[in-house]
């Protein structure tokens, strides 16, 4: 029995070091020729509004979960979702909106994602610059109907921003925003690699976001989008969250960073080496 698996391990060994696949040629680092082209604008307007929408639901729920569960405004102790339903609301709005949004823009919904992509050189500077503008504004107006709707309870309920928890530190709120973006962003550049066929790449990255806030809600409240915390920082205006809000960019920005190296540079070039 173990000659025969032997056996073929060996036969198989070249089926795996064939390389039938081709990436596509790099993104011009900056390409002028896009500005004149309507698919350019309409990816832009998808991202604005794929965030806007992502931003209006995800902090309406928070939002909601407080007020549900405040027992000081008549609320239940088990009223609202919980982490649980927090963290399945994140990561289901971004299987839906990566869904929708990846045949027009590719789905980004986050800078982080976008930097990652451009390090990858997967989108041109012009576009990563216009995608990263286009998701803050959404963020910003998305997070604007939310206070627009529940004006009696986004201030006292933090409005959904982004803020340390009580008993950790800036450093490890630093790390968890690292490390937990360096999970998404990795599960973007996997799900989409040209290896893959037929498998629905919004599901899996949506399932990560859904992960990573499961673990990072008690600690940071869960960044790993700088738009998603610059956004809610704008409306709810308060000086802690704007003391602590460049852990909320420099920490995802890390994370994409060694995610993009990861991926390209060790797993990616030692498969173009066999």
């Amino acid at each position: 029995m173990t000659k025969d698996v032997e056996a073929v391990s060996v036969q198989q060994q070249p089926e795996f070091l064939d390389i039938d696949y081709h990436d596509p040629p790099p993104a011009l680092l900056i390409d002028m020729e896009e500005l004149k082209k309507w698919p350019f604008y309409r990816a832009i307007i998808a991202e604005f509004v794929a965030t806007l929408l992502f931003l209006y639901v995800t902090i309406l729920t928070v939002i909601g979960h407080s007020r549900n569960s405040d027992l000081g405004a008549g609320g239940k102790s088990c009223g609202g979702v919980g982490i649980l339903g927090i963290a399945w609301t994140f990561g289901g709005m971004i299987f839906i909106l990566v869904y929708c949004t990846a045949p027009i823009s590719g789905g980004h919904i986050n800078p982080a994602v976008t930097f990652g992509l451009f390090l990858a050189r997967k989108v041109s500077l012009i576009r990563a610059l216009a995608y990263m503008v286009a998701q803050c504004l959404g963020a910003i107006c998305g997070v604007g109907f939310v206070k627009a709707f529940q004006s009696a309870y986004y201030d006292r309920y933090g409005g959904g921003a982004n803020q340390m928890a009580h008993g950790y530190n800036k450093g490890t709120g630093l790390g968890a925003e690292i490390i937990g973006t360096f999970v998404l962003v990795y599960t973007v550049f996997a799900a989409t690699d040209p290896k893959r066929r037929n498998v629905l790449a919004p599901l899996p990255i949506g399932f990560a976001v859904f992960m990573v806030h499961l673990a990072t809600i008690p600690i940071t409240g869960t960044g790993i989008n700088p738009a998603r915390s610059f956004g809610a920082a704008v409306i709810y205006n308060h000086e802690k969250s704007w003391n602590e809000h460049w852990i909320f960019w420099v920490g995802p920005f890390v994370g994409a960073t060694i995610a993009a190296f990861y991926h390209q540079y060790i797993l990616r070039a030692g498969a173009s080496m066999l």
